[in-house]
């Protein structure tokens, strides 16, 4: 580690430098270099808003009132987006800063780098799970910044210690800055508020139909920063803050005492300063809170809940208790210790925050929703049941699914949802059996509910069963599945808005589908639906390799003009990667196809940072594809190491009985641990990101770019990798199946695993003779590689022998 007084300096830099790491209980992650990974991010949620921080302070902050809304804004005007992958950032973007002055020397220095840029003496970024912590010093002054949350409230907790390192006295000025930036065209204000200790900003969100004035007179279009202790002196308006100096020194810093402004229809900040004499050793500490409100009587009663005696602790403490609620179900030591700390620490906070709050929107896609809560099945699986009974009762009597299910009474379907897209139905079995496997409440199946547009209530077995025709019956005469304007790949809008088009990866997805629903029919003693079920699934894997075979990868689809396309003779995009894994998944792949598919796959997608959504990446508009060919080369759908697609892939690999492929390709969404894989990525290993840049040979110099967003659908699918796939841990109708695939590398390994209110206590042991596994239970050698009979409370024994190589 750095001491305390050494320089950062990234001209310093070396490969085996512990620039970045994990705290020895593998708890928080900590970086140590603000130039090292200017972009490397980490998130906070509560039930009402996120926030996402670089490690430098800028941060992208939304609340929920009830459609996604900022408190802090750039700033120019920016029309309403989904947030944004590789977000860029600039001297203005809204951020979380603290400057330092010196009264002595007028140097000028800002926490945790940003705006000042000042060069540092030493600077820490330690990501916790739930909370983030900056501590930085130069010239004898340290800087702490802690950021927090509270579970149910739109208002985020910052504690500041500034502490004197030094031999001397120091007479210095502390200025907290939270930029707000610019809310509205209409009306915009702030001033200072001496009754509330706070910075409040003012504002009328715009409208121009009518109908929307009732509708935004009830937003919260005033955001505060409320401190603890009243500050010295304040400034609210922006550019009397800047002046001539701009951010690095801003006038109004350089001078004895911010002025007292106030902004009138212009655009206002949140710029405190406090006066501090700091002894040798002497540490002072600051408290605020920031963010959005409706009225005064709200800020009020903001400072009263939080700044009573010891009730920020409190509500840091209970927040704490509900990000530490969603613990996961799998805890592993394995020979690769960064793998583990991502596994045992950061994924179950990822499919927590995916499950519990919906991604933060009340419309979210209908295929997000039912994988978000496939994973918290692993987490909190009475929310998945929950969220299956949601999605089913918007579903049409027809069987079709809509394109977003509505969470909130007054949400509507917007954005992307307004566009028809054919592959809904195919995730709710998917879930399902995530479900059933981890509880074995097949009482679910006979609970009736309503269609949304049929109000005789029916099973959800029936819902089901509809949904798995619907699917049969939406195909063309070649028995492949029409794509509208898109299926799982949202910009893939153009194949088939005419009604002809047709997806390959739908057709085989349909086929997997139907084969989890026949496994689920089975179970229940209906085995005249599971056989209809799998004679479609043959049937479709038979289309598809009639049809979209192309002598040694499956095709992407057919276009509304019958071209056939991701195939060999295209000179981009010729092979897509979702059709090659879902005919693993599916069967439709023989074991000759296998080896080609595979070869293929390395041949044209593999990257060193992960594979390849599909390759060579498009670098022109194809009008019969879509947007997504018109999106930069490398990024997102367009040739992106797209995650969602690759976890899809190792789940088939494991189908398939390929551990090695499968582990190399869970390992490779983590970064590292090679010092100079992060710097590539710039990425912290505390979450997966959607997509890593690909087109590694079109443009080496930003290949494996992390995207940076925590919003994905991969890790649903990788926790399923691991329990029904690596670790070989999965639930069914009896018990627990032992089943693993650890890689040939591994001799040894262990597991904790709660399923079923059980612990199981796993040890894996490769031995040398051991011609097929064995599994012991409490010292019992099982017939079967299946525990049975288990019971809540009790804990378990388990030793999983196997052979030297599987």
């Amino acid at each position: 580690m750095l001491e305390v007084n050494e320089t950062v300096d990234r001209g310093r830099m070396s490969a085996g430098s512990p620039l970045l790491h994990p705290t020895p209980d593998g708890s928080r992650f900590e970086l140590r270099d603000p130039y090292m990974m200017p972009k490397a991010s980490a998130f906070l949620w509560n039930r009402r808003m996120m926030i996402h921080t670089t490690c430098r302070g800028y941060a992208v902050a939304q609340f929920m009132q009830p459609e996604p809304a900022k408190y802090a804004h750039p700033p120019v005007l920016a029309a309403k987006t989904f947030m944004q992958p590789e977000q860029p950032y600039f001297s203005h973007h809204p951020g979380r800063f603290v400057y330092v002055k010196d009264e002595d020397t007028r140097q000028v220095f800002s926490a945790p780098y940003e705006p000042a840029r000042a060069k540092l003496d030493s600077f820490c970024f330690s990501v916790g799970k739930s909370d983030l912590l900056w501590t930085v010093e130069r010239g004898g002054i340290s800087v702490q910044m802690r950021l927090t949350l509270a579970v149910d409230e739109t208002v985020e907790m910052w504690s500041v210690r500034v502490k004197n390192t030094s031999e001397q006295p120091r007479r210095i000025s502390v200025y907290p800055y939270f930029p707000v930036g610019y809310p509205s065209w209409m009306n915009l204000s702030g001033r200072y508020r001496a009754d509330l200790k706070a910075v409040v900003c003012s504002c009328i969100t715009p409208y121009q139909k009518l109908e929307d004035y009732e509708k935004n007179k009830l937003l919260k279009d005033k955001t505060f920063l409320l401190a603890e202790l009243a500050p010295n002196a304040w400034e609210v308006n922006q550019e009397a803050f800047e002046g001539e100096g701009g951010l690095v020194y801003p006038d109004a810093i350089a001078k004895e005492q911010l002025a007292g402004g106030e902004a009138s229809y212009e655009v206002p900040t949140c710029a405190l300063q406090y006066r501090m004499a700091l002894a040798p050793g002497e540490e002072k500490a600051l408290r605020f809170l920031f963010g959005p409100a409706y009225d005064d009587h709200e800020i009020v009663a903001i400072r009263e809940r939080f700044f009573t005696p010891g009730s920020f602790e409190r509500e840091s403490e209970d927040y704490a208790s509900y990000v530490q609620s969603a613990e996961g179900c799998l805890r592993i030591e394995t020979p690769d210790p960064q793998f583990d700390n991502y596994v045992n620490h950061w994924l179950p906070r990822q499919l927590f925050y995916h499950g519990d709050v919906n991604r933060l929107t009340t419309d979210p896609q209908t295929r997000n929703y039912l994988q978000d809560n496939m994973g918290m099945a692993y987490v909190a699986p009475s929310l998945t049941r929950a969220a299956l009974i949601t999605a089913l009762t918007q579903q049409h009597a027809s069987g079709a699914m809509p394109d977003g299910v509505l969470i909130h009474e007054q949400a509507e379907l917007k954005y992307i949802n307004q566009i028809p897209h054919t592959d809904h139905c195919v995730w709710i079995p998917l879930a399902l059996q995530a479900y059933l496997d981890e509880t074995h409440d097949i009482d679910l199946l006979n609970e009736r509910i309503r269609f949304a547009d049929d109000a005789k209530p029916t099973s959800v077995y029936d819902h089901v069963a509809k949904a798995m025709l619907w699917l049969v019956n939406a195909r063309d005469h070649r028995g492949l599945s029409f794509i509208a304007q898109g299926d799982w790949c949202d910009p893939m809008n153009m194949v088939g808005p005419k009604g002809k088009g047709v997806s390959g990866w739908l057709t085989l997805a349909s086929a997997y589908a139907l084969q989890v629903w026949a496994g689920i029919c089975a179970t229940l003693g209906k085995p005249s639906d599971a056989d209809a079920a799998l004679k479609h699934a043959d049937d479709m894997n038979a289309a598809v390799n009639k049809h979209l075979w192309d002598g040694h990868w499956f095709a992407r689809g057919i276009t509304d003009d019958d071209v056939v396309f991701g195939v060999a003779t295209d000179q981009e995009g010729k092979i897509y990667l979702n059709p090659q894994g879902w005919a693993l998944l599916s069967g439709a792949a023989s074991a000759e196809q296998q080896q080609h598919m595979l070869s293929a796959i390395d041949e044209h997608l593999q990257t060193p940072f992960g594979l390849m959504m599909l390759g060579p990446p498009y670098t022109a508009m194809r009008n019969d594809v879509g947007r997504l060919t018109q999106k930069f080369p490398g990024s997102a759908e367009n040739g992106s190491c797209y995650n969602h697609a690759a976890a899809f892939y190792a789940y088939g690999l494991y189908t398939a009985q390929s551990a090695d492929r499968a582990f190399a390709v869970l390992r490779n969404m983590i970064p590292g641990p090679d010092e100079g894989d992060y710097v590539q990525r710039g990425q912290l290993p505390v979450f997966i990101p959607n997509y890593y840049r690909g087109g590694h040979k079109l443009y080496p110099r930003t290949a494996g770019r992390s995207s940076q967003l925590f919003n994905t659908g991969t890790v649903a699918w990788y926790q399923r990798c691991l329990l029904d796939g690596l670790f070989g841990l999965r639930g069914c109708a009896e018990g627990l199946l032992v089943a693993p695939h650890l890689p040939s590398s591994w001799t040894q390994a262990r597991a904790s695993r709660r399923f079923r209110g059980a612990q199981f206590d796993v040890e894996y042991q490769r031995v040398p003779g051991q011609r097929h596994i064995e599994v012991i239970v409490n010292g019992e050698v099982l017939e079967k590689p299946c525990i049975t009979d288990i019971r809540s409370g009790e804990h378990h024994q388990v030793l999983v022998l196997l052979p030297e190589s599987i």
